[in-house]
């Protein structure tokens, strides 16, 4: 049996301080990991930029503020409006945009390697970080 060594803290994290850590806005800090999955924070505001995920999904957790996710699927263009402590996947394949209207901060859950900007996506803008995440100091 092989063994896999864990790389993050044996201690609770605190995700306020986590936030605390860091100023730049749409460069998430990898928390923790869970299995193949990052655990991830972000300070936002403003939009992201239009993007697809092809193989997976995209959660998030809105911790301070409010998140809009607009999306585009088959039928037609929606945005999803999501307050401080809601929830929502964006399913793999779907065309989307977060915004936030005013500074927020969100947890976002994805497979370790995932693009910020996702698998295909527009022109990236300058204020967003096209990362797959970074080390939380």
């Amino acid at each position: 049996m092989e063994s896999t060594e864990r790389t993050e803290p044996a201690e609770p994290i605190a995700l306020f301080d986590a936030l605390a850590s860091f100023d730049a806005l749409w460069s998430p800090r990898i928390v923790t990991t869970v299995n193949d999955y990052d655990v991830r924070v972000a300070k936002i505001e403003g939009e992201h930029l239009w993007h697809t995920h092809d193989h997976t999904d995209e959660f998030f957790l809105v911790i301070e503020g409010e998140l809009h996710i607009s999306l585009r699927e088959p039928a037609s263009e929606r945005t999803v409006v999501l307050p401080q402590g809601s929830v929502f996947t964006v399913p793999r394949g779907t065309e989307h945009k977060p915004y936030a209207p005013a500074r927020a901060a969100i947890l976002v859950l994805e497979p370790t390697g995932t693009l910020t900007v996702g698998d295909r996506h527009d022109e990236i803008p300058d204020h967003v970080d096209a990362t797959t995440g970074h080390a939380l100091a």
